[in-house]
């Protein structure tokens, strides 16, 4: 993996951490979502417009097709991300979505797309991988075995974390051949996908118009800080995948384990730093290692 690629993921995953410790102190559902892909939409129109004027009018079925399957992607991903962080704390969510994510990322680009897999960068994901684990249990799940709120709480985080991460491996897939063996521009296929996660979430979003009002004067703010910074992490990692193997980069990505387990566990108040902040070092070992690999 270049220098190059390698940075890029480290600032993604910093500006990643930051915005899903948005979403879960906003508590939202898929009308929250619905909030953050209009604003996404408004926020990013003037670079989606001078990016894609030329490019877009001459996609064709093909390049309509990996988009929208993105868009629907990115919607399940996200619905269900939101909804294990009203269930279940975000330092057990958001890491076993992560960690579940690149380790069938890089199994599909190994399988089915022919990367090929260095020793080490066996060894970065076996740690991230690890790290990730940790973090989501770790002490809490032996204290949980005796508490039966608590051991629910865990199933569910867990059972949400791993069905997040199943979403991200199938979006990080499809959007890393569009990039790739497709070479459309990054930001377009975030920026036009968007659109079709609009279309897919309005009719559930304006169902009731009352509460979508209430909702939007609690969680604007949120949404917005969202919407801004969440395309400027992703664009970023999906242009690393055009220059570093996507079995390297996907992993590698799980470097923003080390800021939400820093950063969410203070803020958020949930318990069990030491495991996790272990776990997020072992995380940061199996990335220098994908790095050097």
């Amino acid at each position: 993996m270049s220098l190059n690629a390698f940075a890029l993921i480290i600032v993604a995953g910093l500006i990643h951490a930051i915005w899903n410790i948005a979403a879960k102190k906003a508590g939202g559902d898929a009308r929250f979502a619905f909030f953050t892909a209009v604003l996404m939409m408004l926020v990013w129109a003037p670079l989606g417009w001078w990016l894609g004027r030329d490019a877009v009018p001459l996609w064709g079925a093909r390049e309509w097709g990996i988009v929208a399957l993105s868009g629907v992607l990115h919607v399940l991903y996200y619905v269900v991300l939101l909804r294990g962080y009203r269930k279940a704390d975000l330092t057990v969510v958001y890491p076993l979505a992560r960690g579940t994510g690149p380790l069938l990322s890089a199994l599909v680009a190994v399988t089915l797309l022919g990367e090929r897999l260095s020793a080490l960068g066996a060894f970065g994901i076996a740690g991230v991988v690890g790290g990730v684990f940790l973090i989501a249990g770790g002490p809490g799940l032996l204290r949980a075995a005796h508490d039966p709120q608590a051991r629910r709480r865990v199933r569910k985080g867990m059972l949400y974390g791993v069905l997040t991460g199943v979403f991200i491996a199938g979006y990080t897939v499809v959007d890393g051949y569009a990039v790739k063996a497709m070479l459309l521009s990054p930001i377009l296929v975030d920026y036009m996908g968007n659109f079709v996660r609009v279309l897919v979430l309005a009719p559930v979003a304006l169902r009731d118009r009352a509460e979508l009002t209430r909702l939007w004067a609690a969680q604007w703010r949120f949404a917005l800080l969202v919407a801004a910074v969440s395309p400027v992490a992703y664009v970023l990692v999906l242009f690393a995948m055009q220059t570093a193997p996507l079995s390297h980069v996907a992993p590698a990505r799980e470097v923003s384990m080390l800021f939400a387990a820093l950063i969410g566990g203070h803020l958020l108040g949930e318990g069990d730093r030491a495991a996790r902040l272990a776990g997020a070092l072992l995380i940061a070992a199996g990335v220098a290692a994908l790095g050097l690999g």
